[in-house]
């Protein structure tokens, strides 16, 4: 049966320190300009839903010491409440951030609707306490707050810590390996993680076909995908906030992809973002 297909906008640039030359992060306009691209004519969805951000902010939170944690929580709130107000068990979702702490949101909806998998496309790991941060920003550190690392405003929104387990997700594409204390993070953690170089060892297309595996043999109800275009190579993808030369090609995603897109269970798609 053919998916409809529906896509969310939530361009939200709180998780994000700007730039010297910035007057905010530019991932605030990727709809917009996707959209001036033709990126929505040729999907031609069902709907197109969209949930204005606050205004750009570096307040600082003290007691989470999270960059702008409180506007952050309210809008993961209202951006879950989006989701599951228009969600459609057959449709196919496209979300466009936005940073990358709009995966709050979307795990958040999905805890709500049953048992998920992730598969995590980045090329950093998200996934350090505040405590590691440089910057405070929520989008350096959202796949540790999905999973329940950090303070608790952040990771237990109406009591439903965590909103994703570490055993089902998949963390891929990781280029930043040269800081020790950054990757036993996430080595230590639960999560099934590949950094770049074991991803190319294991396989593009094989790595998503024995994410799928685990995902059929533990009978959980779907998975997301998310995914930092910061995970492509800087001569195909400099447009993002934190550039890194190394990566993945666009063949390299494609191989990921296709069974990923081909299989039943995916429901979510895209937590996308860059800078312009």
């Amino acid at each position: 049966m053919k998916r409809s297909i529906n896509i969310f906008e939530f361009p939200l640039n709180l998780g994000l320190t700007k730039k010297e030359h910035e007057t905010e992060p530019g991932v605030r306009k990727l709809p917009d300009w996707l959209r001036k691209f033709g990126f929505h004519s040729r999907i031609n969805p069902t709907n197109v839903i969209r949930l204005e951000a606050p205004d750009y902010s570096l307040d600082f939170d003290k007691e989470s010491k999270v960059r702008n944690a409180g506007q952050i929580v309210e809008y993961a709130k209202k951006q879950a409440d989006c989701i599951l107000h228009h969600y459609e068990k057959n449709s196919f979702n496209i979300i466009l951030g936005g940073d990358c702490s709009i995966l709050i949101g979307n795990a958040i909806a999905l805890k709500n609707l049953g048992n998920f998998a992730l598969f995590y496309l980045d090329g950093h790991t998200d996934f350090i306490p505040p405590e590691l941060s440089e910057t405070g920003g929520a989008a350096g550190m959202d796949l540790a707050i999905i999973t329940g690392t950090g303070h608790h405003k952040l990771t237990d929104i109406n009591g439903l810590k965590p909103y994703l387990a570490e055993e089902n997700i998949y963390c891929c594409g990781n280029a930043e390996t040269d800081d020790e204390e950054y990757v036993n993070q996430i080595i230590n953690s639960g999560i099934h993680y590949f950094d770049l170089y074991q991803l190319r060892e294991n396989g593009f297309r094989k790595t998503a076909e024995d994410f799928l595996t685990m995902v059929n043999s533990k009978g959980l109800d779907g998975f997301f995908i998310h995914f930092d275009v910061d995970i492509l190579k800087d001569e195909i993808m400099p447009a993002v906030d934190s550039r890194m030369e190394d990566g993945i090609s666009y063949d390299d995603l494609r191989e990921m992809l296709e069974p990923l897109f081909g299989n039943p269970l995916c429901f979510w798609n895209r937590d996308y973002h860059f800078r312009s």
